[in-house]
């Protein structure tokens, strides 16, 4: 059994170690078929488990990836410290060469963080709550502190014509700042479609990142290469990591 994977567009590829997976090559079944590699989304533990182990074994990898509790915050942790899979976060970075960063993903964003060395290197699940949070801002910080990251790269997330939201999501943003209003396209009365991707490089210019990749996916109409929670509620995790080589 082969995984399928999909590796960043960016000239870091000497540096450092990074990938997104997909919904194919793994041993879970409908609706979570196949690579699914989250524990809480209702899909059996030890198809996980097995799917995880698979993860581990055809990328060579040393250790278990830092798995983290996912909860739309902008809480940002140091993964070499983190020792369990019950850490509550939203991001996670290492200087470590053994500490593998991960966050999962159905539909929200995706981007691996780099500084031009490679030796600070993360990971930001973003959805519109930690974008508003200002999770990209605080991982950026957090990182800052060894190595200030210089390049982006935008994992699958839902495009920008299937992310319909309404004035609850469109208001706080557009109060908070003016620039992501070039975000948002206006719909129909009371709904506009956010461009997350848009959204993202907004925030990452303002830090000072332009270095920015990716951004050319929709786990929404993708059906056969990704998990979309939007298409369907019940459905698997896809997995984005980063390390240093």
């Amino acid at each position: 059994m082969t995984l399928q994977v999909i590796y960043p567009d960016w000239p870091l590829q000497e540096k450092v170690c990074a990938l997104t997976t997909t919904r194919l090559g793994g041993v879970s079944q409908s609706p979570y078929n196949e690579f699914n590699l989250a524990l809480h989304v209702g899909d059996k533990d030890e198809h996980v488990l097995a799917n995880r182990s698979l993860l581990c074994e055809q990328l060579a990898l040393n250790r278990e990836p830092c798995w983290l509790q996912q909860t739309h915050s902008n809480r940002v942790v140091d993964a070499s410290f983190v020792k369990a899979d019950n850490e509550q976060a939203d991001a996670s970075y290492t200087t470590s060469f053994d500490t593998i960063c991960a966050v999962l993903t159905a539909d929200c964003l995706p981007i691996l963080l780099s500084d031009e060395q490679g030796y600070c290197v993360g990971v930001v699940h973003v959805g519109w709550r930690g974008l508003l949070a200002g999770v990209i801002q605080q991982t950026v910080a957090a990182m800052a502190a060894s190595a200030k990251p210089k390049f982006a790269w935008l994992g699958p997330a839902i495009g920008p014509q299937k992310f319909e939201v309404g004035g609850d999501v469109h208001q706080p943003f557009a109060e908070q700042n003016a620039n992501l209003e070039d975000a948002f396209t206006p719909k129909s009365a009371g709904k506009w479609n956010l461009d997350i991707y848009r959204a993202a490089k907004i925030v990452l210019a303002a830090a000072d990142i332009i270095n920015v990749y990716g951004g050319n996916y929709c786990t929404f109409t993708d059906r056969e290469r990704f998990f979309s929670y939007r298409r369907s509620s019940r459905t698997g995790r896809m997995a984005t990591l980063i390390w240093r080589k």
